[in-house]
């Protein structure tokens, strides 16, 4: 399988197959749109981004929650969803193998938005 060539803006990539990008992008939409209908609407939840291992056996799947004191509740509820979620990513993806799913909370995310606020404070 041939290798995709990234900028550096797409990190996120950084070394995996055109494939696995590809369901990655498949696998997040799919995910937004489940936890979008099946969420209570008490907290928001927003899938980041989703990873799949080169085998298509695992899958990673990235959440940030608002508001932010309705995290860890919004991450149980994910993970307890994840059965009802494989069976929806199975209807609507055609691929082999369904992944086992995981869900976390993107650190990363947290983390570019701090920075961001710092940023605008120090413009101010």
């Amino acid at each position: 399988m041939k290798k995709i060539t990234h900028e550096i803006e797409d990190l996120d990539f950084a070394g995996q197959t055109e494939r696995q990008v590809k369901i990655g992008l498949q696998l997040r939409n799919i995910a937004q749109d489940f936890f979008q209908k099946e969420s209570s609407g008490v907290s928001l939840i927003t899938v980041t981004r989703a990873n799949i291992s080169r085998d298509l056996e695992r899958s990673t799947i990235f959440i940030t929650v608002l508001p932010e004191n309705k995290e860890e509740q919004a991450l149980s509820f994910a993970r307890r969803m994840r059965t009802d979620l494989r069976t929806e990513i199975k209807n609507k993806l055609r691929i082999r193998k369904i992944p086992n799913v995981e869900i976390k909370i993107d650190d990363g995310e947290k983390a570019r938005q701090i920075m961001d606020s710092l940023l605008r404070k120090n413009k101010e």
